[in-house]
């Protein structure tokens, strides 16, 4: 068997973290050895510079630079070795998310992302791509409910509006591997959208 690298994407508070145990169980139930990560993060490395990154004032050059760095020591350590073994990788946001909120939220130049995504993961894109999507209004209620605020979440309505546009254009560019999950349904059509997603574009 053939290791698979499924990402789960999806602006703040649009449920897409909930659905990943989830599907890692109904995975193992079915036969398969599954490896649950995030970005950034995955790493001692990578999850220390996470915390600079949620947390430390940055300008974007900065911040775009510390999450390719996460993700290369990420994909180093966890993810290529995980799929040499034909393991599923399920990861909580890739580089999708990059260019949604880097690129498309902050306003970095979407060239630079390019090079440095093809630099830095030497041609490794995920299988399939769930990308939860949400009005971001909505999002905002979700998120003010759930807890505080790092210094992504804290951004206004607007800015998601833009990282919602940055996931739409990634998606267009590369409509074989994204599956758009409406976020906005109960928990128990979103995981049965998921499931369905994962018959037909990892068995079918």
């Amino acid at each position: 068997m053939t290791g698979r690298f499924i990402t789960f994407e999806g602006i703040d508070g649009a449920g897409k973290s909930t659905h990943i145990e989830p599907t890692a169980t109904a995975l193992r139930t079915a036969g398969r050895t599954v490896v649950c990560t995030r970005e950034p993060g995955g790493t001692e490395l990578a999850e220390r510079l996470r915390d600079m990154v949620l947390h430390a004032a940055m300008d974007g050059v900065s911040e775009t630079l510390l999450v390719f760095a996460a993700r290369r020591d990420h994909i180093g350590r966890v993810i290529s070795p995980a799929l040499a073994r034909g393991e599923i990788v399920l990861c909580d946001r890739f580089t999708d998310a990059t260019f949604a909120y880097q690129g498309y939220g902050r306003g970095q130049d979407l060239a630079l992302l390019g090079r440095l995504e093809a630099e830095v993961q030497q041609g490794l894109q995920p299988d399939l791509t769930l990308w939860f999507d949400l009005d971001p209004q909505v999002a905002a209620e979700r998120r003010a409910q759930a807890r505080a605020a790092d210094r992504f979440e804290a951004e206004d309505v607007a800015f998601f509006e833009r990282v919602r546009h940055g996931y739409l254009a990634r998606m267009s560019g590369a409509p074989e591997r994204f599956v758009r999950i409406d976020a906005s349904q109960g928990r128990d059509e979103v995981a049965r959208r998921v499931a369905e997603a994962l018959r037909e574009r990892l068995d079918g």
